[in-house]
């Protein structure tokens, strides 16, 4: 397990006929990653000429995407610009990439499906930066992850789990079902969202991804994947950000996930849910996971994002305390309304008076000292 990018596990023998349960592959399915990039005084990419191939697809109310040559590579320039404001849209075989001159990050790249599981993340990664390096851009910092998608795909001769075996700290779920059958099963919206469904339907109904028979290598038809879809802020408590934390750290972050934020249990007659024994499938699932690469990390503590979140408590309690100095203010003038603005004004008045010059630095320096040490 030294490498979490590629085909994680693959287990090409079929289920013994008595087991009911055989994982044939793990990995990710999907990557998205911001590049802090810049060009340098030879970069050869011009946008002026991207622009006027783009404006003219547009001109041409054409939906069709018009294939490119950058740095020696084909791509298809898409007619529109991301949703997240990029004004350029290119992708080939492995690679969809949004950018923009004056954007920041310059470019945010979504690493295809077929190409991490034919190749691997980190290959793919390299891939990019090659491929930015020879237009002439560098790297002003490393990038930046916001999303990955952890899957375990298990060939299983029953389904007897439905959504009141799983218990999870997500609020939300959704069970998708056809001709009565359970197709679906998701947990949570946003940062964490767990997926635990029949990968073959949704090949056949949707992603069309028939490749995936010759990796799965079964004969099996029920095809369930388990599946989590974490996002940046999650990434961020277990310190991955880059391709490198990913690798070092994959088992930190499925450990959390299959152990405390999720799991599948066998009901029992005990009220509590969380008291239930864990199904034989998850047992495995952890099993597999603990073959993962670690670093021992059970949260990771941002400081910056710890100073921001005081921050932002302290923020919320002045703008409580603001709306008291404003109702103060049309008491004593006789107003029925004062701005936000003006209130911030009268307490500034206020400060002025109490403000001490030679205190405020000792005090602030003091301040310094006991969050820099944790003491506060």
């Amino acid at each position: 397990m030294n490498n979490p990018y590629h085909a994680l596990l693959q287990n090409h023998q079929p289920p013994p006929e008595h087991q009911a349960f055989h994982l044939l592959l793990a990995g990710l399915d999907t990557v998205e990653c911001a590049y802090f990039l810049a060009p340098g005084p030879a970069c050869s990419l011009d946008f002026e000429r991207l622009t006027l191939e783009k404006e003219t697809l547009r001109q041409k109310k054409s939906r069709d995407p018009k294939l490119i040559n950058l740095g020696d590579i084909e791509f298809m320039l898409q007619p529109y610009g991301s949703s997240s404001g990029y004004p350029f849209v290119i992708s080939n075989q492995d690679f969809t990439i949004a950018f923009g001159e004056y954007n920041t990050p310059a470019f945010f790249v979504k690493f295809r499906s077929f190409a991490l599981w034919h190749q691997s993340a980190s290959a793919l990664h390299q891939s990019f930066l090659n491929w930015a390096q020879s237009l002439g851009f560098f790297q002003l910092r490393p990038e930046s992850l916001s999303r990955v998608d952890f899957t375990f795909d298990y060939a299983l001769s029953e389904i007897n789990f439905d959504e009141n075996h799983f218990v999870s700290q997500s609020k939300k779920d959704n069970r998708f079902r056809k001709d009565q059958q359970i197709q679906t099963l998701q947990f949570g919206k946003g940062d964490v969202v767990l997926r635990v469904y029949d990968k073959r339907a949704e090949i056949e109904e949707q992603s069309h991804k028939t490749w995936f028979q010759d990796l799965w290598n079964t004969e099996s038809e029920k095809v369930w994947r388990i599946e989590w879809q974490v996002r940046k802020e999650i990434l961020k408590r277990f310190s991955i950000r880059s391709f490198k934390d990913l690798q070092d750290g994959t088992g930190d972050i499925l450990r959390y996930l299959a152990n405390e934020h999720d799991s599948l249990k066998m009901p029992t007659t005990d009220s509590n849910r969380a008291r239930w024994p864990l199904h034989p499938l998850w047992q495995d699932l952890i099993q597999q996971i603990g073959r993962f690469n670690a670093q021992g990390v059970y949260r990771s503590i941002d400081p910056q994002m710890m100073l921001d979140e005081r921050l932002t408590r302290i923020a919320i309690s002045m703008y409580g305390y603001l709306k008291r100095i404003a109702a103060i203010d049309c008491v004593q003038k006789g107003k029925e309304m004062i701005s936000y603005e003006d209130a911030i004004k009268r307490i500034a008045r206020k400060m002025e008076l109490i403000h001490d010059p030679l205190t405020w630095e000792t005090d602030v320096e003091k301040r310094i000292n006991q969050i820099r040490l944790g003491q506060w």
